[in-house]
């Protein structure tokens, strides 16, 4: 199984501009009604405009605001310092800027976070890979697995 997640954007295009300057990745359709993000030949991110109904209904409200409150749109990313330097260069709004998760010790992914805003508001998450961060400590082949019991890091 893999997420294929969908936000409602009021701007596709643009936002489709911004999600490949920051994370590096590919438009794999185009239109100013929807779109879909690639990167490494796998879909990561699809937009959809606001009240744009095509066959399903609209996608959310633009009226209700904040856009995905209480979720965030997390990214593990390989070229994490590269994508914190274009977060920069496109004066990005940081909500938590570059840090350890786990704070410090041992446990938990040992990886780089930075949580910033997308244009609509959304919080988007990048993240270096599980253990990335320095120290003795390394994740298990699938932290993410029932056997290690670790989950997102939170």
């Amino acid at each position: 199984m893999r997420p294929q997640p969908l936000i409602a954007v009021t701007d596709v295009e643009a936002s489709s501009r911004w999600y490949q300057r920051l994370l590096g990745c590919r438009s794999n359709h185009a239109g100013a009604e929807y779109e879909q993000l690639v990167a490494d030949g796998q879909l990561v991110l699809q937009l959809h405009r606001f009240g744009v109904g095509h066959e399903h209904g609209a996608i959310g409200n633009p009226a209700d605001k904040p856009y995905g409150n209480g979720v965030l749109l997390w990214f593990e990313v390989g070229d994490f310092d590269a994508v914190l330097q274009r977060a920069a260069e496109m004066n990005v709004t940081i909500v938590l800027p570059r840090h350890r998760n786990p704070a410090e010790g041992d446990g938990g992914p040992n990886h780089w976070e930075c949580w910033m805003k997308d244009p609509d508001g959304y919080t988007i998450v990048v993240a270096s890979p599980y253990g990335t961060a320095g120290g003795a400590w390394q994740p298990g082949p699938e932290p993410w697995g029932p056997a290690s019991g670790a989950g997102s890091g939170h």
